[in-house]
């Protein structure tokens, strides 16, 4: 295994390719190149988890963001809970966050809503 250029691997004449959007996403592709799958399927998951991880944590990141910046306003506007309250529904809905802390974050924001107005 050897590192071709950035976000690019070499393993037994194979290429990986990985968006490499921080340091410890290289570090998840190193360690899936290191662990030898028996089979090939199982290969394929190891990859599939690499690039779902990676998927997943773009959103919370995302998230996280919105909710700073949503806390941090002195008064914030009704669109922008909106927004951010359908930014929750779509990670729950896919399974990033657990549908319980979903509801919990929606419902401060909804509180923070009604104050609001």
């Amino acid at each position: 295994m050897r590192r071709l250029r950035a976000g690019v691997w070499i393993q037994a004449g194979k290429t990986f390719r990985v968006d490499n959007r921080n340091a410890l996403a290289s570090v998840q592709v190193h360690n899936f190149l290191i662990t030898m799958a028996n089979t090939k399927s199982a290969s394929k998951r190891a990859r599939q988890t690499v690039k779902r991880s990676l998927r997943n944590r773009s959103v919370v990141t995302r998230l996280r963001t919105m909710q700073k910046t949503v806390r941090s306003m002195q008064t914030p506007s009704p669109e922008e809970i909106r927004t951010l309250i359908s930014a929750i529904d779509k990670a729950a809905k896919r399974g990033i966050i657990h549908e319980n802390a979903a509801n919990r974050r929606k419902a401060r924001l909804n509180k923070a809503l009604t104050a609001a107005k």
